[in-house]
């Protein structure tokens, strides 16, 4: 097939490590680990849709089979090898679907077929994808051929449902979670493929890509795909076309019937809404929507309207802007808590447009009884929604939290911790960053580590409360994953908050900084001066700290 004509996803495939998009800690580790022939009996890959599972697959396939080796991995001008897995004609490379392999016959003629060694590469790999469909029987029978493998033969599996896979399955595997991609990065990587493609489309039309992408490589490539086969007569794909395209509509219409909640006009509000609903919207979304606009409502002095912003156009931010000056934080967090309630109780009911059509009018009564304050029915308008009196009473401080941190504000269940856990988590003492890097370690969450060490500028750490400056390159999930890790250790709530200071260089660029601080020492010292006059020709490479005579 010529490549011209095929989709996007499968043109632009990645080839080797350095090509995988988002997944630079992954790559790194598994690059190092063939390179130093530390290769693990089976490979586990996990991740949402479109995150890189079975390209990362095939491409280890490949480095473990490459005529090159892994530092030369072939990326366009194949060697037999690489050809044959590239091209899925391959015999020693066998690829399967778990969804239509499930049962323990299929397993034993696995095993069976892996008892013959490979007759054209180094190495016999299975790849099994959705590994999470085999049944429990076809399971048990992969165990001991997937512990004590021969030396020849490789498995690597895939699964989006880890939950689904037998931890005795997991713990047989080297596991690497895949994580999704950064909208930043994502963006960047959508430019470069328009540009390889003479592609006619918007930077604000990409934004959208990338948003309803939710950070999969492959969703992205094929929204790109749909948006540049449009025929616009020439014209560039604007994000008017694009909206239409993909059945989105504007965050301005949530914006402008908020704005109508405000003023109290049920009719406009409730025309402004069947809209929505006739444009195909489904409630559940539109109330999901309604409560990301809350969101940036209370949080627009912490956003920032730039290159890297992937939630709101131009005109979107002025709006919420200008709407944010007209209603207090208390309303705001009232008007979350009771989206949330009613959130939730729509999966129960049967006409799901008729109750967002009653929830807009309870949000107008309930707009009219904090306008004439009265305290009495406010309290029993809200007594159903768990609402602290302290909110209805307005005796709380709005504390400023991150971009990302109110997302969690509803994030009220506790980790149920065993007897043993706890006495564990008594032992623990974290007085200081280092500690918290340490720990991550300790407990095996190297994402977590490398977000710290790379990718967070700390401002403050006092008291359970980090304040870190905001990085662009830092997960989009980081604060949530790692508020939620550290509750489950300490068991105690911790406060991960966005700062408006600079703050320290990265973990990364101290010990970079140390490095260089070193080297240029020793450089200069009067012994190096000795060495280079005895020898003329020495050069000094590197400069190691004996952490024994600190």
């Amino acid at each position: 097939m010529n490549s011209d004509s095929k989709v996007l996803a499968l043109k632009y495939r990645p080839q080797s490590f350095d090509e995988l998009v988002g997944q630079k800690v992954i790559a790194e580790s598994i690059f190092n680990s063939i390179k130093s022939n530390k290769i693990p009996n089976a490979y586990m890959f996990l991740g949402i849709r479109g995150s890189g599972k079975t390209t990362t697959a095939r491409i280890v396939a490949k480095a473990l089979n490459c005529k090159n080796g892994v530092e030369n991995l072939c990326k366009k001008d194949f060697c037999e090898s690489c050809k044959s897995i590239v091209e899925g004609n391959n015999i020693d490379i066998l690829e399967i679907d778990a969804a239509s392999k499930t049962s323990v016959d299929d397993v034993r003629e696995l095993i069976e077929f892996s008892r013959y060694k490979p007759t054209s590469v180094k190495y016999k790999i299975f790849i099994c994808d959705e590994v999470h469909m085999f049944s429990k029987s076809a399971f048990a029978a992969l165990l001991k051929t997937l512990e004590e493998p021969p030396p020849y033969l490789k498995f690597i599996f895939a699964s989006t449902e880890v939950k689904k896979i037998p931890v005795t399955i997991i713990s047989r595997c080297q596991r690497y979670d895949l994580s999704r991609v950064n909208s930043e990065e994502l963006f960047n990587y959508l430019l470069k493929i328009k540009k390889l493609e003479n592609g006619k489309i918007s930077n604000d039309a990409i934004k959208l890509i990338v948003k309803l992408s939710e950070g999969s490589v492959r969703d992205s490539l094929s929204l790109l795909d749909r948006a540049m086969l449009i025929e616009n007569h020439g014209k560039e794909i604007d994000l008017k076309t694009a909206q239409k395209t993909f059945g989105y509509f504007e965050k301005s219409i949530i914006i402008d019937l908020i704005e109508h909640l405000i003023e109290g006009s049920e009719e406009k509000v409730l025309n402004l809404y069947k809209n929505i609903y006739n444009s195909g919207v489904e409630p559940k979304i539109f109330l999901n929507e309604f409560l990301e606009t809350l969101y940036y409502l209370k949080n627009i002095n912490f956003i920032n309207l730039d290159g890297t912003n992937f939630e709101l156009n131009d005109n979107e931010y002025k709006k919420i802007d200008f709407l944010s000056q007209k209603i207090s934080k208390k309303d705001l967090l009232l008007l979350w808590q009771f989206t949330l309630n009613n959130l939730e109780k729509i999966e129960i009911i049967k006409n799901q447009h008729q109750f967002v059509e009653m929830f807009l009018v309870r949000l107008l009564y309930l707009k009219e009884i904090v306008l004439n304050k009265n305290k009495a029915e406010l309290e029993k308008f809200t007594k159903d929604l768990n609402i602290n009196k302290s909110i209805v009473e307005n005796k709380i401080q709005v504390q400023q939290e991150t971009v990302n941190q109110l997302k969690n504000v509803d994030q009220k269940e506790k980790v149920v911790t065993p007897p043993d856990v706890k006495n564990k988590i008594e032992e623990l003492k974290i007085t200081n960053f280092e500690d918290l890097i340490k720990l991550c370690e300790d407990k095996k969450e190297l994402k977590i580590k490398y977000e710290l060490e790379n990718n967070l500028r700390l401002v403050s750490f006092k008291d359970q409360k980090i304040e870190f400056s905001f990085s662009s390159k830092l997960e989009k999930t980081f604060v949530k994953e790692f508020s939620n890790k550290l509750q489950e250790w300490t068991d105690k709530r911790w406060i991960i908050a966005l700062s408006k200071e600079s703050g320290l260089p990265t973990v990364k660029e101290q010990k970079k900084n140390l490095q260089e601080d070193l080297f240029r020492k020793e450089s200069e010292s009067s012994f190096s001066k000795k060495v280079k006059k005895i020898f003329s020709d020495a050069e000094l490479l590197k400069v190691e700290k004996d952490s024994k005579n600190d």
